[in-house]
């Protein structure tokens, strides 16, 4: 009966004392990896541009129209310029205009030889210092007559180049090498600064925007590789690389931004499409 009475005794302890001890710590969840992921995303062009005219005034001509390529420094459209154009031909009559400086270098020639002949009887004294400083006073004149026209040429250079930079103004060239993928407007309209006349995008490399859960911050570095799966018709997969990462979380949403470079040099993806991102290299991806 003790016996009996000491092992229950002995298994109450052991099931009081097994209910003490802390309980043991559960596994870590296991690390979500952002490779087994499809993240929605969007391909845009790497660069848009509203290219305007630097000055107001009436739209002459216009040199491209919507769907056309341009090219960086490329004249795709001129305002009336008339006025600064003729400026421009009379600048450059005045820049070319080397007569004053010819005259002046003439009369500074002569001076000097009348000078010296007045100097060499001035030391015999066959003539007044009246007439030696007389001839000093009209080199020093003809001398500074010549430095005046030499400046007035300079200016007139100068004139010519703030003529041709004003002609320069009327005329838009596309920053870019792109698209035209706006004409606002048409030849006659008057170009201001509240209506802008192109709209350029840039297709030659497409920016692709994504936005991934705060879970995986830290498994998309600058430099990495991924895959982008446009959407239908276009589809295929293709390979770019992350150029971004936003270190500012977007806290109602609970992610961060990436962005992707993603090279387009035959342009045979179009810019504004819906797409799918997988980080990480894929070997049936596009090589660029």
């Amino acid at each position: 009966m003790i016996r009996s009475l000491l092992l229950i005794s002995g298994s109450v302890w052991a099931t009081v004392a097994a209910a003490q001890q802390p309980p043991a710590p559960a596994a870590p969840p296991a690390l979500k990896r952002i490779d087994a992921h499809l993240f929605d995303c969007l391909m845009d062009a790497a660069e848009r541009v509203k290219l305007n005219a630097e000055v107001s005034g009436f739209l002459r001509s216009v040199q491209v129209g919507r769907g056309d390529r341009v090219r960086a420094g490329q004249v795709v459209a001129r305002l009336g310029s008339g006025v600064e154009e003729a400026n421009v031909v009379l600048a450059r009559l005045r820049a070319e205009n080397d007569a004053p400086i010819a005259a002046a270098q003439a009369k500074l020639d002569l001076a000097r030889r009348r000078l010296a002949r007045i100097t060499a009887l001035r030391e015999r004294n066959v003539i007044s210092e009246k007439d030696s400083d007389e001839a000093i006073a009209d080199a020093k004149v003809a001398e500074l007559t010549l430095q005046d026209a030499v400046a007035s040429q300079k200016a007139a250079r100068a004139e010519l180049v703030r003529a041709q930079e004003q002609v320069a103004q009327r005329e838009l060239r596309s920053p870019i090498d792109g698209l035209v993928v706006e004409r606002r407007l048409a030849p006659g309209e008057y170009v201001h600064d509240q209506v802008y006349v192109f709209g350029l995008a840039d297709i030659a490399t497409l920016h692709v925007e994504v936005y991934v859960p705060v879970s995986f911050y830290g498994q998309v570095t600058v430099g990495s590789r991924a895959t982008v799966f446009p959407e239908a018709p276009v589809g295929g997969s293709h390979s770019a690389e992350v150029m971004i990462v936003d270190r500012v979380m977007e806290a109602t949403s609970g992610t961060f931004g990436v962005r992707l470079k993603l090279p387009n040099p035959d342009w045979t993806l179009p810019a504004g499409l819906r797409c799918q991102v997988r980080f990480g290299p894929s070997p049936t991806a596009r090589a660029e």
